[in-house]
Order: C-alpha cells, then sequence, then structure tokens
C-alpha cells in the first residue's frame, strides 16, 4: 500500500483535544472525529475482491472541524460532514480517501473561498447520508441544508439546489423509484409546520413540489415509496422553540401527545387527497426499510421501530432499543396495524434498491446487544420466511451500515454483495468487509484502510 498525504488539507492535530474527559460518548473512541483528509492507494486486501465491482463505495458521518465548546452537551447528529471512500476496479481497492464537505465551518477553519452555488439555508452539516440523484453524487442531510454536489474523488464541488427548482429544504432519505429513476424526497425545515413533497427527474430538476400541513414542528428523518404513494412519517419528536432559544444545538424533544400516524399521498395527488392513518400508540422510526402495495388496498411498510425517542433530552437517542417490525396501513379505515418481525436490536435497514416499492423478501441490518457501544454483527431477516441469520464480526470488531450491491447480470434479489466499513478497536483502524448475501460465514475480502473512520449514518455503492 502506498500512502500520500499531499492532499491532505490539514497538519496533524493533536487528538487529545477531542477526547472527553467528561464521559461524553460522542467524542471518545470511535465517535471521535478525526483531523487529517488522507489519500491512500493501492490498499491491502486479504482474499479476493469481485472484479465485477467498479465504482466506490461511500459513507458520511459527523466530524466536528474544531474542538467543542461544551463537549457535556455535544450531540452525535451535530457537526461537519466528513466522506469516506474506497474506489474499487478489476478486483482491486484502488484508493481510499476521507474529505470534509465544504460546509460553512470548514470552509472557514481551513481559509477556503466558499463552493459555488447557491447560499440560502444552514449548509455546516451534511453529515447524513450520500447518494446519486440524477447524474450527480450529493453530500445530503435535512432540515434546511442545501445538496453538496461532489467531485469523483470526494471533493465538494457546490452547493446545490437543483438548478433553482428545488422547494424549502431537501432530505437525506430520498427514495429512487428504479422503474423510472426519479428521486421522491419528503422534506421539511424546523421553522414550518409542514412537509413538502418533492419529485427530482433522472436530469437532475425538481419537477413537482406539494406542500402537505402538519400540526407541529416535526423531525420527518425518513420515508415510505410504493407505485401509488409517497408515505409521510408524522410522529411525536417535534423541535422544541424553548430549547432553541436556550442555545440547545439539536432541539429536539419527545412529545406523546402529538399522536403518531403515516400519511398516503398519491404520487400524482395534493394535499387534499392525503390518507392519514394512525398508529396505535406512540412509537417511533428513524429509519424505513421496504414498502409496498398490498393486493387488498393496504400499504406494506417495513421499519425500525423505538418505543420512544429522546425521551430526556437530545443527548439520549438510544435510550431505547430499535426493532424490525412491520405497519400495514388501511386506507379504508384509517388505521395501522403492527407486527413484530424480528426481536434483535437493530438498525440501519437496507435492502436490494432494485426491488423498492415491490413485495420483496430479504432485509439488511446490524445489530448489537450494547447499542451505545455500537452494532456488532450483520442480520438477514427472510420476511417470507420469518427467519433471521446472524453473523457477528468477531472481538472489537463493530460495524457500521451494510450496503446491498447486485451481482453483475443477475436479476435474482438475494444475488448480490453485503459491503460494509468495520472499526477494528484492535488496530483503531478500519476494514471494508465484502460478502455475498446468499453465504455471510466468511467473507469474500476484507480491504485494510490505513486509518480510522469514525462511526457515522449512511453510504452508498456509486458504480462507474
Amino acid at each position: 500500500m502506498t500512502l500520500d498525504n499531499a492532499e491532505a488539507t490539514e497538519p496533524r492535530r493533536d487528538d487529545s483535544l477531542y477526547l472527553s474527559r467528561d464521559g461524553s460518548l460522542y467524542l471518545s473512541g470511535n465517535y471521535a472525529p478525526v483531523l487529517e483528509e488522507v489519500t491512500a492507494y493501492d490498499l491491502s486486501v486479504d482474499g479476493k475482491i469481485p472484479a465485477e465491482l467498479s465504482g466506490r463505495l461511500i459513507r458520511v458521518g459527523p466530524n466536528p472541524i474544531a474542538p467543542v465548546d461544551d463537549p457535556v452537551n455535544h450531540n452525535w447528529l451535530t457537526g461537519a460532514g466528513m466522506l469516506h471512500g474506497v474506489r474499487l476496479r478489476d478486483g482491486k481497492a484502488e484508493w481510499y480517501r476521507n474529505r470534509f464537505v465544504r460546509g460553512t465551518d470548514v470552509q472557514m477553519a481551513l481559509g477556503e473561498p466558499a463552493p459555488p452555488g447557491p447560499t440560502r439555508g444552514y449548509d455546516a452539516a451534511n453529515n447524513t447520508h450520500v447518494l446519486k440523484i440524477g447524474k450527480g453524487t450529493y453530500a445530503l442531510t435535512e432540515a434546511g441544508c442545501l445538496p453538496m454536489l461532489l467531485s469523483y474523488d470526494l471533493m465538494t464541488e457546490a452547493r446545490s439546489d437543483f438548478g433553482g427548482t428545488m422547494g424549502d429544504a431537501f432530505t437525506a432519505h430520498p427514495r429512487v423509484d428504479p422503474l423510472t429513476g426519479e428521486t421522491h424526497a419528503i422534506t421539511y425545515t424546523p421553522s414550518q409546520e409542514k412537509v413538502q413533497y418533492q419529485v427530482v427527474t433522472t436530469g437532475g430538476r425538481v419537477r413537482r413540489i406539494v406542500d402537505v400541513p402538519l400540526p407541529g414542528h416535526v423531525m420527518v428523518h425518513d420515508m415510505c415509496l410504493t407505485p401509488k404513494y409517497a408515505v409521510i412519517l408524522d410522529m411525536p419528536v417535534t423541535f422544541s422553540q424553548q430549547a432553541a432559544m436556550s442555545g440547545d444545538p439539536l432541539p429536539l424533544r419527545w412529545t406523546p401527545d402529538h399522536g403518531c400516524r403515516v400519511g398516503l399521498l398519491p404520487r400524482e395527488g395534493t394535499a387534499e387527497d392525503v390518507v392519514w392513518c394512525e398508529l396505535p400508540g406512540t412509537p417511533f422510526v428513524f429509519h424505513t426499510g421496504n414498502s409496498y402495495d398490498a393486493a387488498d388496498g393496504t400499504v406494506v411498510m417495513d421499519v425500525v421501530r423505538y418505543e420512544s425517542m429522546y425521551y430526556t433530552n437530545s443527548l439520549s437517542a438510544f435510550e431505547d432499543e430499535a426493532r424490525l417490525y412491520r405497519w400495514t396501513a388501511d386506507p379504508a379505515t384509517g388505521k395501522v396495524t403492527e407486527q413484530l418481525l424480528d426481536d434483535h436490536a437493530q438498525e440501519f435497514p437496507r435492502y436490494d434498491d432494485r426491488v423498492t416499492g415491490q413485495d420483496y423478501r430479504y432485509s439488511y441490518t446490524v445489530t448489537s446487544d450494547d447499542v451505545p457501544r455500537g452494532f456488532t454483527g450483520l442480520l438477514k431477516y427472510d420476511v417470507k420466511r420469518g427467519t433471521s441469520e446472524r453473523v457477528d464480526y468477531g472481538h472489537g470488531m463493530l460495524t457500521m451500515e451494510t450496503v446491498f450491491v447486485p451481482s453483475a447480470g443477475s436479476s435474482a434479489e438475494d444475488d448480490g454483495w453485503l459491503m460494509a466499513y468495520v472499526h477494528d478497536a484492535t488496530t483503531e483502524r478500519c476494514d471494508v468487509v465484502i460478502r455475498h448475501a446468499q453465504d455471510l460465514a466468511d467473507p469474500v475480502a476484507t480491504i485494510r484502510l490505513p486509518a480510522r473512520v469514525p462511526f457515522g449514518f449512511h453510504g452508498s455503492w456509486i458504480a462507474d
């Protein structure tokens, strides 16, 4: 492996500035930020990378670029975004790069000019997802930040509002329709009591915006998409104006009196056409898996469900463990029924994106017996048989979200590669581990990275 630090924009600084002396989880261990941008070539590999894999496995997470003023109250969800990417081609791992997303905080800290593009909204925390939309690859977040357009080598090229066509905000969790290639999004800003449904064409322009009023300032992190509906999640986590005025960087509060419901918005309908379906109790969902329209007219949604969220404050996001549930919304009755699918603690559901909106079979999540410490294994769930298969990564290994990549030339849902960044606590480095989805026992390849990759949120395989 060859390592080239010539592209690093910052000299190495003292990591001890970030380590918690007060018990703050999110500034210590593998939650702690890394400070240097690195480029490494010709990565070491155990096993054999499938030669058909040609592209980049990119993920992003929060990574403060300056020492945190109040480490006791530092929240994992805040902070500048840092991208991590591995480029694969011809059975080789050609490079690893990590780069800060050039929002305002990073631009000022590095003394760089601001990236081109519109300047509306907050742009300092594109730390949640990396996704291809149209022909571009973007670093995304929610609640008002503009998407950031990325170059092939992970540099920030521009702020983007999709050519001036975007609505009030965007989201980190849009859904791409595999039949049309269009990107569907449910977006919000904390100051408004509404969401917007936006549809982005394959040419990268928003062709449709629908305002849907909500009874409160609701956080809407994810959505579901079926051939008939864009599904709105209206759940009991809201923004607190009092907390915001007191300086809370993430003023989210558990508000069970708000209730919990899903809105079935016909994809070419208006706000008046939304059918609201109430859930029993007041659960909360960060992340949805796949969803589809059932033959009986109901809408089936597989979700990772919590009993509550931010019950104490915005630092305690994982007081309750999440489990895989099936929600079935009936537009005829206006009700949602719940079914527990798998009782392992788990998060970050993924599936074969080619079956988005269709009846499907397999879900891939990460699982743990100690969620705040990290996720120790991969969980594959068969929704048809009701069975699961769990693989632990081993002593000192903590995994991040798993991404499914279909095998070349195959249309079978489970014929593909499962790829994940995995932290090795024994070396303080990271591996990219590749398994075949039909044989989880042993990896086909393990790519050794030269650096630590902090725990983050989401990412994608961007094929060449």
